[in-house]
């Protein structure tokens, strides 16, 4: 009999802001094929399951994505219950529709317990609303980082730059200056607000610039990947809000 696969979001940092229901599976996980962004103290919640780490950090990759898909496939048909435990949430730039999709070519029963995404929740932990009455009515998720087998990226950001909304890009630290350079020849002011957040030290450090200092910016002040640019007039909201860790 096959066994099933639980994809579930692990949020974006601490066990606190896991959802109930994901903490519950994991608790009663046998076997956890995790990532490599998730806080690490969560693998203590699941006391005797066999940890496998299928992480992917910047190049350095314990499995490229085929394996894991194959590895999750294997498990499952080996009658084993697998939690795939994914940081912040399975689907927003985390490959798990992909590893569903491979999940059930091969009939293995798939769950999905969505997480919290960083993309939405560390900048408000920073004191950044991704949306303000005054600021911004729309929202842009992009990643920096497109497959490597695709030589152009699908975002335009020459198009993007005419939004008068918040771009919120994850995976972007490497690609900032090429980044802000399109947004600026597409015509965003050099002074457009910005704030790169990364995670250092089990919190967050948060530095506020504009558009055109973006990449010097993470460049002098030392801010390496994981991390989260924020680019729009709400990011001018920390300077009220401060720190809401």
């Amino acid at each position: 009999m096959k066994g099933k696969v639980y994809l579930v979001g692990a949020g974006p940092g601490g066990i606190g802001l896991m959802t109930v229901k994901g903490l519950e599976i994991l608790r009663s996980a046998k076997t956890v094929v995790h990532d490599a962004l998730i806080d690490i103290e969560m693998l203590d919640e699941c006391k005797g399951a066999e940890l496998i780490d299928a992480g992917k950090r910047g190049g350095n990759h314990k499995m490229t994505q085929t394996e894991i898909n194959e590895l999750l496939v294997k498990l499952a048909e080996e009658g084993r219950d697998v939690v795939r435990l994914k940081g912040g949430d399975p689907f927003l730039f985390g490959r798990g529709a992909e590893e569903a999709a491979e999940l059930r070519k091969a009939g293995i029963e798939v769950h999905v317990i969505p997480g919290v995404s960083s993309s939405i929740s560390v900048p408000e932990l920073a004191g950044i609303p991704l949306t303000h009455r005054d600021s911004a009515s729309h929202v842009t998720i992009a990643t920096g980082n497109e497959r490597s087998d695709r030589s152009n990226d699908r975002t335009d950001w020459r198009k993007l730059a005419a939004t008068d909304g918040t771009i919120v890009i994850l995976m972007g630290m490497s690609n900032s200056e090429r980044i802000s350079k399109e947004l600026m020849a597409g015509g965003m002011k050099e002074d457009t607000p910005a704030a790169v957040i990364v995670h250092e030290n089990g919190g967050y450090r948060t530095v506020t610039t504009s558009l055109s200092v973006l990449p010097s910016t993470i460049k002098t002040e030392e801010m390496k990947a994981p991390g989260i640019i924020v680019i729009g007039d709400v990011v001018q909201q920390r300077s009220i809000l401060g720190d809401l860790f």
